[in-house]
């Protein structure tokens, strides 16, 4: 599991990073900022054959094993949240190139808040005072930035892109903590499976959806055209450009595998809570490196945020104490119901 969170945090903080570059270097097309959040995926397919078994082995005979039936559900699945994942990438490209990476990744904090829902009604989860305590803190947070027109901004970003690219962010952290949560219940009522292999397939599959989708928008739209202008003109030189865009796609299949290992091995909103973890990373190196503004709202609002998340880790570890307490107990029961039965006998 903590493999899982560091490729959760280490592939968001990174992609985060290098996406905005594309755009302060003179990158422009958001299609191809999109398509590198998915392309990737080619290097899991190695992956795909871990643990790979073809034939079922009865004494000496090796028999191979039986017919299944054509996984239309698993299928259509793979489609739907391919499709879906296609535009929710969009939707964030939007609004990382019209938001400084501190604004971006606090209005992204509000993931925590809509997976919460979302788990409520399709994954079975229980509201307690912290989840909910959470859910206001960071309500608050995303609020507090809609009030603020970032004079930080390289860019210098209008009001009319501001409120764009705030709006297009709060829609796409809705639409992936939705996503979270239906590949949670794909797991446990289609897919059925918790191996390495499990994981690996979802994410390539519903990478290979996605990018075919972008694809298709990025040659319907004309935008390829401009591509090779795009790199001649970019600031820091054409191997860069290609660099940039090479290390974008690597780190958001790091962080697609880290999120699905852990909705499988946990829950998607626990997925979604080590994303928020890597809040205060990315706003830093931006300040660093970047040279983003830290106002005294954004500071507030990273407040805010990180109390929340503090919150609701806290439910996690009341949860947490409650299990171990339940199997000790358990285990105590069956220790003394075996003693019983030793002293009959």
């Amino acid at each position: 599991m903590l493999i899982y969170a560091f490729f959760v945090i280490a592939g968001q903080t990174a992609g985060t990073l290098l996406g905005r570059l594309y755009f302060d270097k003179g990158g422009s097309s958001k299609w191809l900022a999109t398509l590198v959040q998915v392309v990737g995926f080619p290097v899991l397919l190695p992956f795909q054959f871990l643990n790979k078994n073809n034939h079922i082995t009865t004494g000496t005979i090796t028999t191979p094993p039986p017919k299944k039936p054509f996984p239309y559900a698993l299928v259509g699945f793979y489609i739907t949240i391919g499709v879906f994942l296609a535009a929710d990438c969009m939707l964030y490209s939007i609004g990382l190139q019209y938001l400084p990476v501190t604004t971006y990744t606090l209005i992204c904090a509000t993931q925590l808040g809509f997976n919460a829902v979302f788990s409520f009604f399709l994954n079975k989860q229980k509201f307690t005072p912290y989840i909910v305590n959470s859910l206001v803190l960071l309500t608050i947070s995303s609020v507090l930035l809609v009030f603020q027109t970032d004079s930080g901004d390289p860019n210098k970003a209008s009001k009319s892109k501001y409120t764009i690219g705030f709006l297009c962010t709060l829609a796409a952290s809705a639409g992936y903590a939705l996503m979270l949560s239906l590949t949670q219940l794909a797991f446990q009522r289609i897919i059925k499976k918790e191996t390495v292999r499990a994981v690996v397939d979802v994410t390539v599959y519903q990478s290979l959806v996605a990018t075919c989708t972008i694809l298709i928008g990025l040659f319907a739209s004309g935008d390829w055209g401009k591509l090779s202008a795009e790199m001649e003109g970019y600031k820091s030189g054409r191997l860069s450009y290609v660099m940039n865009l090479l290390w974008t796609a690597v780190s958001w299949q790091v962080f697609i595998v880290g999120c699905t290992g852990l909705i499988f091995q946990v829950s998607s909103l626990f997925s979604n809570v080590i994303s928020i973890l890597g809040l205060p990373v990315a706003p830093v190196l931006a300040v660093v490196f970047l040279r983003d503004k830290m106002s005294g709202v954004k500071a507030v609002a990273m407040l805010l945020a990180i109390w929340g998340f503090v919150s609701y880790m806290y439910q996690h570890y009341i949860d947490d104490l409650k299990i171990k307490e339940e199997k000790k107990k358990f285990c105590d029961d069956d220790d003394e119901h075996v003693s019983e039965i030793g002293l009959v006998n």
